[in-house]
C-alpha cells in the first residue's frame, strides 16, 4: 500500500473545491483534545496519483495543508550483547 496523502482545509467549501479538482473524497477531520465539531478541520483524501505540483498550488490558493497518512517505521532496538560483559580482569 503506498502513501495515501491528506489536506486539511479550515472552511468546508475549500476542501470541496480541491475535492473536485483532485477527484478526492471530503470528510471531517479532528485534531486531538478538540472538543468542540465547530473547530475540526475540513480534510480531503488525495488520490496518490496527483501531480504534486498543482497539489501545491492548490493548497497555496485554498490555505490548506498536506499530512502522509503513512507512520515512520518505528527505530530499531540496539543490538543485544552475544556473552557477557566482564567488569574485572579474569
Amino acid at each position: 500500500m503506498g502513501e495515501e496523502l491528506v489536506a486539511y482545509f479550515f472552511e468546508r467549501e475549500d476542501a470541496q473545491a480541491v475535492a473536485a479538482e483532485v477527484a478526492g473524497d471530503v470528510r471531517r477531520g479532528r485534531f486531538h483534545g478538540e472538543d468542540d465539531d465547530e473547530d475540526h478541520p475540513w480534510m480531503v483524501l488525495v488520490p496518490t496519483g496527483t501531480d504534486s505540483t498543482f497539489l501545491d498550488g492548490l493548497l497555496t490558493r485554498f490555505d490548506g495543508w498536506l499530512e502522509l497518512t503513512q507512520e515512520p517505521p518505528p527505530p530499531q532496538p540496539a543490538p543485544l550483547p552475544t556473552s557477557p560483559r566482564r567488569l574485572k580482569n579474569p
